[in-house]
């Protein structure tokens, strides 16, 4: 019989020890504050967002994980993000200096128990067609992945 291992393909590999760990804070306080939460997410334009957020109320977030200083300022794309969600955040670890953080934007300070909104975001209303293809990545995205859970060796190819 083969070996079940729950978290195999979940975990792809590509985040930092610091990002994992400020994504699990992240997380944590979304899910406190009613929202279901991905990771990794593709987006229509090709990038992939670090935490991609859903409230009942269908409002759309995107967290952008930054575990250091040189991380942030490597970042070109995290602008393109904002065409995809209603508000946009970046997600840092406490002692990262929240003033190179652009004004702008929503600002998250994380540990691995949980996070705190430091600064609120600024509000967009997304186009209904931007909407539309943004939920069914993420309805897909869960999907496929509680299907790797229930079934990992049936989910070759997903």
């Amino acid at each position: 019989m083969q070996q079940f291992e729950p978290l195999a393909g979940l975990i792809d590999g590509r985040q930092s020890e610091t990002a994992s760990m400020i994504a699990r804070g992240v997380r944590r306080m979304l899910r406190a504050s009613g929202y279901s939460s991905v990771t990794e997410l593709p987006l229509l334009d090709g990038r992939r967002a670090d935490v991609v957020a859903l409230h009942g109320d269908g409002a759309l977030l995107i967290i952008e994980i930054k575990s250091s200083v040189a991380d942030f300022r490597a970042d070109r794309k995290w602008r393109d993000y904002r065409a995809h969600c209603d508000e946009f955040f970046f997600a840092i670890a406490d002692g990262l200096p929240a003033e190179i953080m652009p004004p702008d934007v929503g600002l998250i300070v994380a540990d691995p128990y949980g996070a705190e909104i430091i600064r609120p975001a600024p509000r967009q209303r997304l186009a209904p067609a931007t909407r539309r293809a943004v939920l069914l990545r993420f309805a897909q995205a869960a999907a496929d992945r509680l299907h790797r859970l229930a079934d990992p060796a049936g989910s070759i190819g997903l």
